[in-house]
């Protein structure tokens, strides 16, 4: 046979095995020139790898030469690319998602030849898995073992947490593609199933004038008026400072968000850049904030040196700021009076859907809330009631009667 040209690379025989090994000198995403290796069932097979690992070469794309695991990988991930670039408390979301599922379940792959197949498989695991016992479910087969009551509580993951798993798996593959560490990103071959967003109407019209009505003697009845009149989040409520507000002008500026991230509280930016706006107070709105300053006032005279100045629009007693979680002290008696069973997050869906309701433009009721997307807006808030359907429905029969 003729001697092969630099460059041709070589099959062989694997010796005792079923198997023939190819090589070829390719750049790797080193910058480093590498014999690289792959095999195949046959010598066709071997041959065929080969061909595709010479022409993406030619083609000028990197071969992957690391054989780091999926573990070690997420690890710098997290330190080195998501808290220097992302919010403390998105990193301690995608933390909690990579110790708890991602490294328990994938840490052992390696990052170069990890296959969507792999991937599919796993995810469909995690969604099947009974939480309290870590067993897969089994209805016909139920042990002492799965939890204290005696009997599997079936507590498997939700398809939101089952998304966002997939969701923090997907961004850590993408950002390796970026790194030159692996060709494509194997996570989005693989679908989830879509959450379903069990939110609510709200309340009524008449509802949510009873609630604030029932709130009026609340020291945070300022508080329920902006959830309700403005759709402002938790978070934004409590991290409002009173630099932010002018009563004189009628505005207000939502830019900051108070927040629990690794155990302490954190007045951070707002939850995207589109939360950061500057919205009108209506009458209503800035009479409840007039209020609200004069009773601070009290406040700090009566706490006397036990006052802290945080200049925080929302606080304690003693002007330090509210947890967030504390918040359900003042929440909770007060919707259990009215007999409701909201959260204090759907005072939020009440503004946005009764905007809707009165006919705002959807762009003007996405800006009011600080909403990233107006798909937000509308998939997710804008369902019309049975009185708006029998009413178009109505219409509709008129018009073909």
């Amino acid at each position: 046979m003729p001697k092969r040209a630099n460059g041709d690379g070589s099959i062989t025989k694997v010796p005792h095995r079923d198997l023939y090994l190819a090589r070829a000198y390719v750049t790797t995403t080193s910058g480093l020139r590498k014999r690289v290796s792959v095999y195949g069932k046959t010598r066709d097979e071997a041959r065929e790898k080969l061909t595709a690992l010479q022409a993406q070469d030619h083609q000028g794309i990197p071969v992957p030469d690391t054989n780091v695991k999926m573990a070690e990988y997420l690890t710098y991930w997290l330190g080195a690319v998501v808290k220097v670039n992302r919010r403390p408390k998105t990193h301690q979301g995608y933390e909690s998602v990579v110790r708890v599922h991602l490294i328990p379940g994938l840490g052992n792959k390696k990052l170069r030849t990890l296959k969507a197949a792999e991937v599919r498989t796993w995810l469909a695991r995690v969604a099947s898995t009974c939480q309290c016992c870590k067993n897969g479910w089994d209805a016909a087969r139920r042990t002492p073992e799965c939890c204290a009551a005696g009997e599997c509580c079936d507590s498997r993951l939700s398809r939101r947490m089952v998304q966002s798993i997939h969701a923090v798996l997907r961004n850590a593959l993408e950002n390796a593609v970026r790194e030159e560490l692996i060709l494509r990103n194997v996570a989005k071959l693989v679908q989830v199933p879509t959450p379903e967003y069990g939110t609510g109407r709200g309340l009524t019209v008449p509802q949510a004038r009873l609630l604030l009505k029932a709130a009026s003697a609340d020291r945070l009845h300022a508080l329920y008026v902006l959830a309700l009149a403005m759709g402002m989040r938790r978070g934004e409520l409590l991290g409002l400072h009173w630099a932010a507000v002018d009563l004189d002008r009628g505005t207000l500026i939502v830019s900051s968000n108070l927040q629990r991230v690794d155990g302490a509280l954190q007045l951070g930016p707002t939850k995207t850049t589109s939360s950061l706006r500057t919205l009108p107070l209506p009458p209503l709105v800035t009479e409840a904030l007039g209020a609200h300053r004069e009773r601070q006032a009290q406040e700090r005279v009566a706490a006397g040196e036990r006052w802290t100045d945080s200049g925080l629009v929302f606080t304690s007693r003693i002007g330090t700021a509210i947890e967030p979680d504390n918040l359900r002290r003042s929440w909770y008696p007060l919707r259990d009076r009215l007999g409701l069973t909201l959260r204090f997050h759907d005072l939020r869906h009440t503004c946005v859907t009764l905007l809707l309701d009165l006919g705002v433009p959807p762009h003007i009721v996405r800006q009011i809330a600080g909403h990233s997307d107006i798909g937000v807006t509308m998939k997710v808030y804008a369902h019309a009631s049975l009185d708006e359907q029998r009413k178009a429905l109505g219409s509709l029969s008129d018009r073909l009667a």
